[in-house]
């Protein structure tokens, strides 16, 4: 039988979902440990790939097995897993339901912060004093909304089919520590939202016009972003199926 399980995790020790060689996935962690609690060999295919020191907050992976399930599944998993992933939920799917190419839309967040807080440095960009304009950043975000090229921010060697992504929604707010972004789309370019952020905050800035990001997305040319956004500030925030 094919379930779905439904997980959160924080990215800080490892390298991305994705199971890797030489350093330790969440892919790995949970493939070990599905595989001893179920006594059979586990192989688990996740919603998307996030890089490494990447969050999620809500986040899909599917698995078949042939034994039974066993009683109290989600408090006996969630006691083998490290204290950064958990496991929230497991049910049943079709046995094609797909973790990754059955997912509608997917919504990634990106927060930063202006003062120096301790509760926020493994989760959060910190940008000291710089104050961009949040709403130089909406206008521009928003010429880019339905389907578009966005392989200006596709990071250079990814063997996709296409580039071409549908962007629902973007929208910068500012919190009581500083700005979220929010940014839905029904599939995101390997680095794309990280690129789009340093992009946009470029444009905040003032270091990039709103002409200059719109003509580059428009003409598929590449665009020098001189500001990195690092890998802790990013979620995986919400993944939508029609179930």
């Amino acid at each position: 039988m094919r379930y779905f399980i439904q997980l959160s995790y924080h990215g800080k020790k490892y390298c991305g979902w994705q199971r890797q060689e030489n350093a330790i996935s969440v892919q790995e962690l949970l493939e070990d440990n599905l595989s001893k609690l179920l006594n059979e060999k586990i192989e688990i295919i996740g919603c998307g790939r996030t890089d490494a020191g990447v969050h999620a907050h809500e986040y899909y992976a599917h698995f078949e097995v042939g034994n039974p399930m066993p009683e109290n599944f989600l408090y006996r998993i969630n006691r083998m897993l490290p204290e950064d992933i958990a496991v929230f939920n497991i049910f049943e799917v079709k046995p094609h339901f797909h973790a990754r190419f059955d997912a509608i839309k997917r919504t990634y967040k990106y927060f930063v912060h202006f003062q120096k807080n301790p509760f926020l440095e493994d989760r959060s960009f910190l940008m000291y004093d710089l104050r961009p304009d949040v709403e130089k950043m909406n206008l521009c975000i928003a010429q880019l909304f339905g389907a578009h090229d966005f392989s200006t921010f596709e990071k250079k060697g990814s063997d996709n089919k296409t580039s071409i992504c549908i962007l629902e929604h973007a929208q910068w707010e500012e919190t009581e520590n500083g700005l979220v972004f929010t940014i839905t789309a029904n599939r995101f370019l390997r680095n794309m939202v990280r690129r789009i952020t340093a992009a946009l905050l470029m444009v905040g800035l003032g270091k990039l016009s709103e002409q200059e990001l719109i003509n580059a997305v428009i003409h598929k040319l590449p665009l020098e972003v001189r500001m990195a956004v690092p890998a802790k500030g990013l979620f995986l925030w919400k993944i939508e199926y029609d179930f």
